[in-house]
């Protein structure tokens, strides 16, 4: 090698390198160049002195940053076959570039520091202690140089712990060798930083001085000269805290309060100084956060001291006090979060075994707390939540008189913190301008509103478990006062009439805060005070305020029933006054802004009436023994609305009636009951029943005629000629569902054998109930079924094109639902006060969607409400197979996944055992065979369309389409699996937290790693009884193996965790044939290819190919051929493996052990991120063990132990 082929082997790089970085390159240009880099990298066998001469400082920074990342690249691929000599030599002169071969510590590019510090670091990760072992001595001497020196071995020490501890990048026995030498050595490294730290800081302040009691004008020409100077200390005591802050996490807590708790008195100190508040603030937090035994964390609580507590308070009053600058306002986020995680270490040690006592400072603290609550930053005021939340909880700390005193003012900062504003659009309050930092739009800053409001009303109601009188009275003030004030509607207009309010006017802002207020410290008074405390006389004081105020507006309206709902329970004193508030409600039931009018009403319109039909209903169900005794007087009230047609929605002629047949309960007589919900449906089933509705609900063509479908509308927003029919099927549909999912049998069981609800018992003893509406439900039933039937053919192709010009698209999605399947965000409300002008269609596709839910819903609920009146209805099997599950090929997804969710599931759960072999297998078994041929053809689909993706398709199926289709495949799988697992597994352990709530779109949990499956997941009785037929069994076992490669990380983790090896366990005692057994553990193995990134599902699906070797191995020897067929394994790894599990003499490993060697065994098909997977790997040998040598396994590599004597001599010589 010489120094003219070194030469001009540079002179290329260097070519090359320009090529790369400038932006003038062509691409064809560019890619050869990067080759020519990349090439020389991989083979040039003098990579170190080209490497070492482009890093001279001569050269320019993009050239030196190249050098140095040869160097780099050498380290990482070749260092194991690098001869001895040349390791040394690169390792001086790499120590030789820290010393003097970067330019000075202001003038040093930042990614050279970084790329130098991370060659040492590959090289400690490779040689230290073993055979470096002045390592630590080495970097010490450097550091003494000078500031550059030091903030690179800064550098150094900090991104060893993060490669080491943090992020754990290397094999296990070199991270543990190496942290346990910087654990024995950590005496002396934190000592090290420090004074590193200590030495810079002092020498920083003493050249800055204080500026402030110099005269500028007469500034000495020395400072000028000092200032580079005052600048490298800043930096090196920048660096100081940043490596501090990634040891402070995981070093024993000694070391952090050593010396009397030095280090955390200097954090502390330089909160006050503004180049280093925010790197010390960081340092403090991840001290003060640290969990462990409460025992060493006692020495934290020197931060409730004088001194620590005066430096705290001094510099959050600074960093506020200079108003909105970035740099400051990032600098109390952090002490917000330092005075949160003291709150926290306060709670878990104030009252524990630890003898903390409450600390002299607690107000103090307090006070400073408050100051962040009350700070006009929306996100500083919620930081604080969760810890008064805490405070107010705590067993001691809630008793202490300085707590207690902070109740009020805490109260009276949430009345603040209530108001929703702080919009960043807006310019309305002080908060907008920190919202501008926060948050990137007003749907971001609404969203966040929202769950901080909703966590303040936890704390609140905390707050008033412990002082219930003084949040009822600030209630009550400031009711009164908003019922007083004058209405602002602000500079918004409304749209609707003049003088409204908009959900932005200052009014409604206030009256829906304090809304807000009431309710949350109400309802927590009557949960705490005994019966004979309640303010009886203040509570009906306000109730009467608020019924006798009269408003036009109706987002005001809105706010004054909630009030009313609030105050109900005080009418449960008070009976008289009940009249008086169903008056109040039902007036605003029929609510109108303006009388007559023929615009659609609008939103908040619409919101109003919907309130009031909901709160009557809540106080029947919630109260129904104080309503009881009104019921005529509401009933009458009830049929005087129902008899105009067109003054109620259909909606809303429900929930009345809903309240009645929830009073009706209270008869506790079923025959009484029993007319009244005669009378009540009488005109339902008139119209249901007559022979014109018989004719439309059973045959399509007249079905779509009927609702007007089939017509072409010139004005599609004003003309409706059908709307009248469409809304008669919407209410008896409303109807039948208010009354099967409202009627009841008393809840104890002498009332219901006295109103005569009980008719005989059940083998086991349980008594069987009769439900007052069985009758008159069931006479409805074959017309909904037929209904369901109709709606189900409407999707066949001929029907489809039956369908009028102006409705081709009405039986697709809602714009809501698509919105709410692709996670769009819904827009912000401005429109509450303009008419909702919906076109026909709009309309149209509205009253399918909800018809199609609703009648399942009644289906769902008949079971649990008429049981065994409804089970034993003849041939019900066969009913449902002719009418739900007709035509369900044309079915869209979005349509089968309600029908799985709210009539199937809920049926199967509700569904006694003795029906399951008449009633739920002829029906299920059907269904799942259907089922698994519609996913596996999807998900075929969506696997073909992700390999054609390349090749540019014709765009008449957009992109958003194609992601709407296919996460609607994966919700559809979900509720399969989901119904799957309901029907099959028994709900112990696992299964619980399986709720369908989480099927739409949740993805948190398939990061979750704790999965191995309960031993106890067995089969249920339906599970067995549908295991029996063979068809349906062999479709639950593929339909469940199959799913475990389809592309949706949820369903597979939950499917492998519950089903797959229950459903398996059941066929292993039969014959099983060699082929089904190597399918299903193929399965598994494909599922590990691909959600093996996912740490979840890859844990859970080694776990189960484990299971299914372990169980059928010895019976067929079909599968070691498919482990034969992984890529990479180790074929000794594998007998050994095979003889020891063929052996059951041998000595039976730990479960764990044998586990972890099947893992090693199948890691060629375990599927990687992308982003590994045409990484380079990096092999770092082990060295000789430091400690005493534990008996190694039987699959260590034979290669880790030799090591050709090298180990033997230490490699880098000082």
């Amino acid at each position: 090698m010489s120094a003219e082929q070194v030469g001009s082997l540079c002179e290329q790089l260097v070519k090359a390198v320009t090529v790369i970085m400038d932006p003038a390159s062509t691409q064809r240009y560019r890619l050869e160049a990067l080759k020519f880099c990349e090439e020389f990298k991989e083979k040039c066998p003098i990579c170190v002195p080209c490497g070492l001469k482009l890093a001279e400082k001569t050269q320019t920074a993009i050239v030196r940053h190249f050098g140095l990342q040869i160097l780099e690249h050498v380290v990482k691929f070749r260092w194991n076959s690098m001869p001895r000599l040349e390791k040394v030599y690169l390792k001086n002169n790499v120590m030789g570039l820290i010393s003097n071969g970067t330019q000075n510590i202001l003038e040093e590019e930042s990614h050279i520091k970084d790329v130098l510090s991370r060659i040492v670091v590959e090289m400690i990760k490779r040689e230290w202690p073993q055979h470096w072992p002045d390592m630590l001595k080495e970097l010490d001497t450097l550091s003494k140089q000078g500031e550059t020196q030091t903030e690179l071995v800064m550098f150094i020490l900090l991104r060893l712990a993060e490669d080491v501890v943090t992020f754990q990048t290397l094999p296990t026995q070199r991270r543990r060798d190496i942290q346990q030498t910087l654990t024995q050595n950590m005496e002396k490294i934190f000592s090290f930083l420090l004074t590193t730290l200590q030495q810079n800081v002092n020498k920083y302040r003493r050249m800055v001085g204080a500026p402030q009691e110099r005269d500028a004008l007469t500034t000495p020409q020395t400072d000028l000269a000092q200032e580079p100077k005052a600048q490298a200390n800043c930096r090196v005591g920048i660096a100081a805290l940043n490596t501090l802050a990634g040891y402070i996490d995981w070093v024993a807590m000694s070391h952090i309060t050593a010396d009397n708790c030095k280090l955390l008195e200097m954090l502390c100190l330089l909160l006050n100084e503004p180049e280093l508040q925010v790197g010390a603030a960081e340092c403090l937090l991840i001290a003060v956060s640290r969990k462990g035994k409460l025992e060493d964390r006692k020495p934290l609580m020197v931060l409730f001291g004088d001194v620590a507590m005066h430096y705290i308070l001094s510099a959050a009053q600074t960093a506020d006090g200079e108003g909105l600058v970035e740099k400051h306002y990032v600098f109390l986020k952090r002490l917000c979060q330092v005075l949160c995680a003291l709150g926290s270490q306060l709670c878990a040690l104030v009252g524990s075994d630890s003898d903390v006592d409450t600390p002299a400072n607690l107000g103090k603290y307090l006070d400073s707390f408050l100051a962040f609550t009350t700070h006009p930053s929306q996100f500083l005021r919620s930081s604080t939540q969760i810890t008064w939340g805490a405070l107010f909880r705590h067993d001691i700390l809630s008793r202490d008189p300085l707590l207690l005193a902070m109740i009020p003012k805490y109260l009276r900062a949430s009345m603040t913190n209530l108001v929703k504003v702080g919009f960043p659009s807006k310019t309305d309050s002080p908060s907008c301008e920190y919202s501008r930092f926060d948050f990137d739009s007003d749907e971001d800053f609404n969203a966040f509103f929202n769950s901080f409001r909703a966590q303040q009303g936890e704390v609140m109601r905390m707050a008033c478990r412990l002082d219930p009188r003084t949040g009822f009275q600030m209630a009550g003030e400031w009711l009164k006062y908003q019922l007083a004030a004058l209405v602002d509607i602000g500079p918004m207009i409304s749209k609707t009439g003049e003088g409204l309010c908009s959900i932005f006017s200052p009014s409604f802002v206030q009256w829906d805060a304090m809304t807000f207020f009431s309710e949350s410290v109400i309802s927590q008074m009557f949960r705490t005070l005994d019966k004979e405390e309640i303010p009886v006389n203040d509570g009906i004081e306000l109730l009467q305020l608020v019924l006798n105020f009269e408003t036009k507006d109706p987002l005001i309206l809105s706010c004054v029933l909630t009030n009313v709902s609030a105050l109900f329970p005080f009418v449960t004193y008070r009976p008289e006054y009940l009249p008086q508030v169903l008056s109040k409600l039902f007036t605003a039931v029929t609510f109108e802004v303006i009388e007559e009018s023929k615009a659609p009403r609008t939103r908040a319109v619409k919101n109003v009436r919907r309130h009031a039909c909901s709160s009557i209903i809540k106080m029947c169900r919630d109260y129904p023994q104080l309503v009881l005794p009104n019921f005529e007087m509401l009933y009458n009230h009830v049929k005087q609305l129902l008899s105009n047609e067109l003054l109620l929605t259909q909606m809303e002629k429900c929930a009345l009636m809903e309240a009645l047949v929830l009073i009706s309960n209270q008869f506790k007589d079923y025959q009484r009951q029993k007319v009244f919900l005669e009378e009540l449906m009488s005109p339902v089933a008139n119209l249901w029943l007559s022979e014109e509705m018989q004719r439309v609900l059973s045959d399509p063509e007249a079905f779509i005629s009927y609702v007007g479908a089939d017509n072409k509308i010139a004005d599609p927003v004003l003309e409706d000629p059908s709307g009248l029919n469409r809304s008669r099927i919407s209410f008896c549909v409303y109807t039948i569902l208010g009354v099967v999912k409202r009627a009841r049998w008393p809840t104890t069981l002498e009332e219901a054998k006295a109103g005569g609800f009980v008719i005989g018992c059940m083998p086991s003893g349980n008594p069987i109930y009769r439900n007052p509406c069985t009758e008159q439900v069931l006479k409805l039933l074959d017309n909904l079924l037929a209904l369901i039937r109709t709606h189900n053919n409407l999707y066949m192709p001929e029907m489809v094109a039956k369908l009028g010009e102006t409705f081709a698209k009405a039986l697709d999605m809602l714009e809501v639902e698509k919105n709410a399947i692709l996670g769009l965000p819904q827009p912000l409300l401005e429109l509450y006060d303009s008419p909702v002008y919906k076109t026909i269609l709009e309309r149209m596709q509205g009253f399918f969607c909800t018809l199609y839910d609703n009648c399942f819903h009644i289906l769902g609920n008949a079971g649990p409400s008429m049981q065994q009146d409804f089970y034993t209805v003849d041939g019900l099997a066969s009913q449902f197979l002719n009418s739900a599950f007709v035509n369900l090929n044309n079915i869209p997804d979005y349509r089968l996944r309600p029908m799985l969710r709210v009539f199937v599931k809920p049926l199967v759960l509700s569904c006694p055992s003795e029906h399951y072999e008449t009633l739920l297998c002829p029906m299920l078994g059907p269904l799942f065979t259907y089922l698994h041929v519609r996913l596996s053809q999807k998900w075929q689909v969506i696997s073909q369309r992700s390999i054609l993706c390349e090749e540019d398709t014709a765009d008449d199926n957009p992109e958003s389409q194609e992601m709407l289709e296919e996460q609607l495949v994966r919700l559809l799988t979900r509720e399969v699996m989901d119904l799957i697992t309901v029907c099959c597994v028994s709900k112990k352990g696992a299964a619980e937290h399986n709720s369908s709530a989480a099927a739409d779109g949740d993805d948190d949990e398939m990061m979750s790693t704790d999965v191995t499956p309960p031993s106890s997941a067995e089969l249920t009785e339906l599970g067995k009884c549908l295991m029996k037929q063979e068809d349906v069994c062999t479709a639950l076992l593929i339909t469940a193996y199959r799913s475990l490669s389809w592309k949706d990380t949820l369903s597979c983790q939950r499917t492998t965790t519950q089903l797959c090896w229950p459903l398996l366990k059941q066929v292993l005692t039969g014959n099983l044939l060699p082929d089904a057994v190597t399918w299903f553990f193929t399965g598994v193995l494909k599922g590990l290819q691909t959600h093996g990134q996912h740490d979840g599902c890859m844990a859970a699906l080694v776990h189960l190919a484990f299971q299914i070797y372990e169980a059928l191995r010895p019976r067929y020897a079909e599968l070691k051929a498919v482990m034969e067929q992984i890529p990479e394994i180790q074929k000794e790894s594998l007998e050994q493996f095979d003889s020891k599990l063929l052996n059951p003499t041998l000595l039976k490993v730990a479960d764990k052990r044998r586990k972890d060697n099947f893992k090693r065994l199948i890691a060629g098909c375990i599927g990687k991120p992308l982003g590994e997977q045409f990484r380079k790997e990096v092999h770092i040998r082990n060295l000789p063990s430091l400690f005493k040598k534990v008996k190694p396994s039987l699959e260590t590599d034979v290669l880790e132990n030799n090591e050709d004597g090298e180990g033997l001599t230490a490699l880098f010589e000082p």
